[in-house]
């Protein structure tokens, strides 16, 4: 069987995070990039905005994120909850928890 040797699983991380965020493409072509992101506490630098040339769709499965958009409104986001955001939608991580580390998979189409 081949697919078995690709099994992974979304919660296995470093025994020792580094001080950067993690970005792992799991599958990624001309009309999808999906990617797993471990946040330990980073953030957007400050008057820096995601404007992405593609539509992203977001879960978070452990800890929790704060997103702020260009016209000062905010949200956060715990596990579990998921977020749709359209291509061109300035936005930018203003919090990731530390403990536990934020795992956030994310969806460009």
């Amino acid at each position: 069987m081949k697919n078995k040797e690709r099994i992974r699983n979304i919660f296995d991380l470093p025994t020792k995070l580094p001080q950067e965020e993690l970005f792992e493409a799991l599958v990624d072509n001309d009309n999808v990039l999906v990617e797993k992101v471990v946040s330990t506490g980073q953030i957007t630098p400050e008057g820096e905005w995601y404007d992405q040339e593609r539509d992203e769709w977001l879960i978070v499965f452990q800890g929790e994120g704060k997103l702020g958009y260009e016209d000062g409104s905010h949200i956060k986001l715990t596990t579990g909850d998921y977020l749709f955001i359209p291509a061109h939608q300035k936005h930018r991580v203003e919090y990731t928890s530390t403990e536990p580390p934020c795992i956030w998979l994310t969806i460009f189409f």
